[in-house]
């Protein structure tokens, strides 16, 4: 309109110069001019404010650019001008130091080039609408690509720029977020969430959240499926579990949820049973928590877990059942070795006593009260009958296995230092890590078996009547000596042994007058005579009968004739009478020294020597021939002293 009233007010001027020239009237020319003047000052007063009007909205376009350049220069997200192609004609220092890149850097580079390639798809359907016209803006979240190649999250929404007149999609203005931060929380947050789930589905473990904001309760996937039930099947009625817990201990668990409601317990906790789907009981702990009340103090928000214990539970019972039977076969033990006659001591690892049956409070003379947590050698002393040293109670190695330790000949030393014999058996009580737990030791009483077993020793080795050493134990003796002589070699003189056979003269007469009575009696006269004779080295037997025998532990053959003539006075000067009537005896002896060789040689040369005495008129010595001297003959019999 200002071009319009410009041009005319133009034209009216040009007119008024033409008129001018023209021999037009005055007033025609005068009426041109009032039109004129007016005309052009309008026009020039609308071309001046034509002119304004462009300069103000450079101004303000200029301005408006400027707040744009200053608000994408100074944005702390990224904005980028991106094509339809993806190239970035201009982007922001936050998008370029985003990902690491310098401004001119990531201008030259395309989107596709700083995408990740699992995320190029991303926006595809979005540029399609673009290019259709049915999208204006867009925002979604993708994978950016660092300089170095690190992936980093973002969050892109922008606009799509088109023409005024056709339409057409010019380019993309997009503001990108760095969301890497919070990406990587939400994978930590899920990666614990998983974890938490994983350990609370693998300890049987359910979750509940009572909200009454949200109308009733709702119930974790494991502790649904716990009872048979499909995920959110129970959510809702906050007061259904009451219904489903067995009648036996609905009454203690409203009591346990009302003390925890009016404030009388900081959480929840109760055992008890619900009913699975199916009809049967599982045994639940359920622990909770209030989280948040009212002004009134009514409940608005709690929490808690419930924990299937149903094998706790029967292995609780069963336990139970165990500890009973245990209970029962403690019993029995206590009463049996309550009850038998032999002797009880337990210890335990460290070897104090715990446990003492009255026969062993008997034996040791120590009360089993007083002996318990004591260490066994306060109250049992064991030694050796032989050596007296003390017996050690065994301790098996490491990872070992020790036997039954039994021992028979050993002396209980009682607190008075009274001694008892006894028989004793100790043995190691092992766990089932063959872990050392302590002792059980048994004993008895063996002072009359031993004082048998002694009397039983000695009958076997002695004569009945004369108490010297019976034929079987001076043969055993006699074989020691050969045997020992056989292995020393060739032996000196004063290492010598010799035998002595003895036959009593005049026996039988005595026997024959006064009876067996009064040989026996004779006998053990004979017995004491020859023991006088001798030293106490020297071992005196009676082989049988009449006749003796002598081990002599002198060294030398003049020894052994001057031993046998002591014997022979010794018998000879015996003054045995019987009813009234004295009787006088003598004897024979033959000796032979024990070297190697046999013991039957050896009596038979001695007998052969004893039988030559006889023959040289009794009474007397004979020494049976030496292999060892050259002549091999044996000395002439040898009469003893009057």
């Amino acid at each position: 309109m200002a071009l319009v009233l410009a041009a005319g007010g133009f034209c009216a001027a040009v007119v008024a110069m033409l008129l001018s020239r023209l021999n037009v009237s005055a007033e025609v020319l005068k009426l041109c001019l009032l039109i004129s003047v007016p005309v052009a000052a309008v026009a020039l007063m609308l071309a001046a404010l034509f002119i304004y009007r462009i300069l103000d909205d450079r101004r303000q376009i200029a301005e408006s650019e400027q707040r744009f350049r200053r608000a994408m220069e100074d944005s702390a997200i990224g904005i980028a001008i991106v094509g339809l192609d993806g190239r970035i004609h201009e982007t922001n220092p936050a998008f370029a130091a985003m990902l690491d890149y310098s401004k001119e850097e990531i201008e030259a580079l395309t989107f596709f080039q700083i995408t990740h390639p699992d995320d190029v798809q991303i926006g595809r359907e979005t540029m399609d609408g673009i290019r259709a016209g049915t999208v204006n803006a867009f925002q979604f979240e993708k994978r950016y690509l660092k300089k170095d190649g690190t992936p980093v999250w973002a969050h892109l929404a922008g606009s799509v720029i088109r023409d005024e007149k056709s339409g057409r999609p010019l380019y993309l203005v997009s503001q990108i977020e760095d969301i890497d931060a919070r990406k990587q929380s939400e994978a930590r947050i899920a990666e614990a969430e998983t974890r938490w789930n994983f350990a609370l589905a693998s300890a049987g473990q359910g979750v509940w959240d009572l909200d009454m904001r949200k109308g009733g309760t709702t119930y974790s996937a494991t502790w649904v499926k716990m009872l048979g039930y499909a995920e959110g099947e129970l959510d809702g009625d906050p007061d259904r579990w009451l219904t489903m817990i067995h009648p036996d201990d609905r009454e203690n668990v409203a009591e346990a949820d009302r003390a925890h409601l009016e404030g009388k317990t900081p959480f929840f906790e109760a055992e008890f049973r619900m009913r699975h789907k199916d009809g049967h009981w599982v045994w639940i702990l359920d622990r909770g928590r209030t989280l948040e009340r009212d002004r009134e103090g009514r409940l608005i928000r709690a929490i808690g877990s419930l924990t299937d214990i149903t094998q706790r539970k029967q292995a609780e019972e069963s336990l139970i059942v165990s500890a009973a039977a245990l209970a029962d076969e403690k019993e029995r033990l206590r009463v049996t070795l309550q009850s038998i006659g032999d002797a009880v001591i337990c210890t335990d690892a460290a070897n104090r006593i715990t446990f003492m049956n009255p026969i062993a409070e008997k034996l040791t003379g120590v009360a089993g009260a007083e002996a318990l947590g004591k260490t066994l050698g306060n109250v049992y002393w064991a030694v050796d009958e032989e050596t007296g040293q003390r017996i050690g109670m065994t301790r098996p190695a490491l990872g070992g296995s020790t036997p039954a330790d039994q021992n028979s000949r050993a002396v209980l030393i009682r607190r008075d230092d009274t001694r008892c014999s006894i028989r004793q058996v100790v043995s190691p009580i092992m766990n089932e890590r063959q872990e050392f737990c302590g002792l059980v030791i048994v004993f008895q009483d063996f002072t009359d078996a031993r004082a048998l077993q002694r009397q039983l020793a000695y009958a076997a080795a002695h004569d009945a009547l004369t108490g010297l050493a019976n034929r079987s134990s001076f043969i055993r003796t006699m074989e020691e000596l050969v045997d020992r002589s056989r292995k020393a070699g060739s032996a000196t003189p004063a290492d010598e042994h010799h035998f002595m056979f003895i036959d009593l003269d005049h026996f039988k007469l005595v026997n024959d007058t006064g009876g067996h009575a009064a040989g026996d009696a004779l006998l053990k006269r004979v017995a004491e005579a020859i023991r006088g004779a001798l030293g106490p080295e020297d071992i005196i037997a009676r082989l049988g009968g009449d006749e003796f025998a002598v081990i002599l532990k002198s060294g030398s053959s003049a020894g052994a004739r001057i031993a046998a003539r002591s014997i022979i006075d010794a018998i000879r000067s015996l003054q045995f009478s019987w009813d009234g009537r004295p009787h006088a005896i003598d004897a024979s002896i033959g000796v032979a020294p024990i070297r190697s060789g046999e013991v039957d040689e050896i009596i038979a040369r001695a007998d052969a020597a004893c039988y030559a005495a006889k023959a040289a008129g009794r009474g007397c010595v004979s020494v049976a021939p030496d292999d060892n001297e050259s002549n091999g003959q044996a000395e002439p019999p040898l009469a003893a002293a009057s």
